[in-house]
């Protein structure tokens, strides 16, 4: 029998495990027939990982679209076929960076900048992953991209060997490409040897449970408390509250007239802006502006 039960748990991930593998643990606990992740987590990679059970699997999209922040750690010295420690070595390099400046170039990797993903990723080149082409010796051509980089900051130097850094940045970034980049720009190699999430929108991996203590929770009854909204991720969207009769109808796919919405806010909104339908006070769908009308984009039946 499965959970009819909506939200978002957040699961401070282990070391060694998949997002995947967390997914499949949590359906085995809770009984959960829909789960989502919102952003896949390497097995060298620990921390935040919000996971969206049943009808909040609709709002995976919006998550991945929030800022993230990471802390990581570089080893200087090596570069590998992965950009972290899983891979082999190709290339060594005796030259160890400065404190003045590693300080001085992290500017240059803040803003918006070009970026050229790690061959070892989930990127789709004609229909294959980059890694499984990786894995079979196969040419793997990755372009350059931009991502955006709010603030990377240095956090310590555990010795000549190694620094630790913490990074915000936006969507589509990879932190292995910028321990790769970084050390390149001081005039080295360099790898990931530590990354762990601490931030997804509005979720903190302070707020965030093992599996062992969702387990413990679960053997005692479903953990509610754990439970965050289904619309969690959606708090930056403008909320519109509709009559108990035009939510009907939204829900039925009808248009409704942005001027019958109850909320003042209706008038700063613009055409194409995304907006979160309210009925009595609950969320009830997604909706779209489109020329005076908000359109229906997904319904949620809570």
């Amino acid at each position: 029998m499965t959970t009819d039960i909506h939200g978002w748990i957040v699961i401070d991930k282990p070391l060694g495990m998949t997002s995947m593998d967390v997914i499949k643990k949590m359906r085995r606990l809770l009984k959960v027939k829909k789960m989502g992740h919102g952003g896949t987590l390497d097995p060298l990679a620990s921390g935040l990982l919000p996971v969206a059970l049943n009808e909040a699997t609709k709002t995976v999209s919006y998550t991945m679209d929030h800022t993230k922040v990471y802390q990581f750690t570089v080893k200087w010295g090596e570069q590998r076929t992965t950009d972290d420690g899983e891979g082999d070595v190709l290339t060594s390099s005796d030259k160890r960076p400065s404190m003045s400046e590693i300080k001085d170039a992290l500017s240059a990797f803040t803003g918006v900048i070009d970026q050229v993903p790690p061959k070892y990723s989930a990127i789709l080149i004609n229909g294959k992953r980059a890694y499984a082409l990786a894995r079979d010796d196969k040419e793997v051509d990755l372009k350059a991209r931009p991502v955006r980089i709010d603030a990377l900051e240095w956090v310590a130097s555990e010795d000549q060997d190694h620094a630790t850094f913490q990074v915000t940045c936006g969507k589509g970034t990879y932190v292995r490409s910028l321990a790769r980049d970084l050390a390149l720009f001081l005039g080295t190699v360099g790898h990931v040897t530590v990354l762990r999430r601490l931030e997804v929108g509005p979720f903190t991996v302070s707020d965030a449970i093992s599996l062992e203590k969702l387990e413990e929770l679960s053997h005692l009854g479903w953990p509610k408390d754990v439970l965050r909204p289904v619309d969690s991720v959606l708090a930056d969207i403008p909320a519109l509250e509709l009559t108990t009769d035009d939510s009907r109808r939204f829900r039925n796919g009808q248009k409704v007239s942005v001027t019958k919405c109850q909320k003042d806010t209706t008038r700063h909104l613009q055409c194409g802006d995304h907006v979160r339908v309210l009925g009595q006070g609950k969320l009830s769908a997604l909706g779209k502006v489109d020329e005076g009308q908000v359109v229906p984009v997904r319904i949620f039946n809570i």
